[in-house]
């Protein structure tokens, strides 16, 4: 089995029970909420073409949808993918969703004004491409957003990725210093954002890293 079909097969199991996460389904409206006001307060008011890549089962696309922006979802997951066209779909919004290597999304010469990312640079085994690829997917001017971490708590390991497959480079997460300094050659101004002391984000208290890297291309 390859890395991408051992990995498409870890998330497709893994999206029935997916939400289940507080901060993946954000189902409390205190968590909900949250994640809300700070996206808001990242992006402009003034509706935006947004791709959300990693988008797993659309929590964020949703809420992106519902203050405005046009969202395009990647996700290497079918299953995923089902679940977040779904979630839209039955709120009433609008939104596109492509099954896609998220490292590489395919959408063509299409151009962004904000690529969001969530949890997913320990996935990938290129760490570094992904974020070339990225930033020559945004508009000048445009917003890079990872929201990382280095991950004690929650995230699983990469080892169901396949026995066979090299180790990833940044498993287990990226620490926000590290993260920044990968993104500066790529983008003309790097802010972190620590998000380990907003439980509501969490639905509970964490102790590990959490944070944002917010980059203008």
């Amino acid at each position: 089995m390859t890395l991408s079909a051992a990995i498409t097969q870890y998330w497709d199991a893994a999206a029935s029970r997916f939400d289940e996460e507080p901060d993946h389904g954000l189902r409390a409206p205190e968590t909900r909420d949250a994640w809300s006001d700070l996206l808001n307060s990242w992006l402009p008011s003034a509706p935006l073409d947004v791709l959300d890549v990693g988008c797993g089962t659309g929590s964020l696309s949703q809420l992106l949808a519902e203050a405005g922006h046009r969202v395009t979802g990647v996700d290497l997951s079918p299953r995923m993918v089902e679940q977040a066209r779904g979630k839209l779909t039955g709120a009433g919004l609008t939104g596109r969703f492509l099954v896609g290597d998220a490292a590489a999304p395919p959408t063509g010469d299409q151009r962004f004004d904000v690529l969001l990312a969530r949890h997913l640079m320990w996935t990938l085994p290129d760490p570094q491409a992904a974020l070339s690829d990225w930033t020559g997917r945004l508009r000048p001017g445009g917003l890079l957003v990872l929201i990382e971490g280095r991950w004690r708590e929650s995230e699983p390991s990469a080892a169901p990725y396949g026995t066979d497959a090299d180790p990833l480079p940044w498993d287990g997460g990226i620490g926000a210093e590290d993260l920044a300094d990968a993104v500066r050659p790529l983008a003309t101004a790097v802010r972190i954002e620590p998000l380990s002391h907003h439980a509501a984000l969490w639905g509970r208290s964490v102790t590990d890293e959490r944070h944002a890297v917010i980059a203008r291309v």
